[in-house]
């Protein structure tokens, strides 16, 4: 038992060096289009070298077939949790960015300057528009008719699928500032349909 916990453990080791040393690779020499897509393909990639290093290594003879898949499907779960935890987050996060906004102004802003910060500044620093259009074409929930961002078929699936589990799944009573609400289980509820979003049809 001690000696499988150890195999375990040096599995996981391992794993991650493998995926390490691909991931930064990848983000130094070739081009990447969505980050968690890229870092996902690097954990599937790792996985793969590891069960080749797997089978050829005599030490992981001494487990079962059972065990060994065990092995793996929770080393795919490393790997996605890793794509997803870490370079997705950091770089999409609103509140990574707020925190480092504080930093950069000396470790203070003024509150009633911050709505105006995610307007002015987050929108633009962070290529905002740009990045979530991109990410959405390359998942195929929108595409792009001369002026007009048109959502696909999955496009309808995914918000279907996010606006059920938003109103059944999340939170009732969630706390905003000083006070609880359920305004983020339905967010457009009062929104009004806005004329000038509508696409101008040719």
């Amino acid at each position: 038992m001690k000696n499988k916990f150890l195999l375990l453990t040096f599995s996981i080791f391992l794993y991650l060096f493998i995926f390490i040393c691909i991931y930064l690779i990848h983000i130094n020499f070739f081009k990447v289009g969505v980050i968690f897509y890229s870092s996902l393909i690097d954990s599937v990639i790792a996985l793969i070298i590891f069960f080749g290093l797997y089978n050829s290594i005599n030490f992981f003879k001494h487990i079962t077939n059972f065990e060994s898949s065990l092995i793996i499907l929770l080393l795919f779960f490393i790997g996605y949790s890793f794509s997803i935890s870490l370079p997705t987050v950091i770089d999409r996060s609103l509140s990574f960015y707020f925190l480092e906004k504080i930093r950069q102004h000396d470790g203070a802003i003024n509150k009633t300057a911050m709505k105006q910060m995610f307007i002015d500044d987050y929108m633009d620093e962070y290529k905002l528009v740009e990045m979530r259009l991109t990410e959405q074409l390359k998942s195929g929930t929108i595409e792009l008719k001369g002026n007009c961002i048109v959502l696909t078929k999955r496009g309808y699936l995914v918000t279907t699928f996010s606006d059920f589990f938003r109103k059944n799944f999340l939170a009732n009573k969630r706390l905003i500032l000083d006070s609880y609400s359920d305004q983020l289980t339905d967010p457009l509820k009062d929104s009004k349909i806005n004329n000038e979003y509508l696409c101008k049809k040719e």
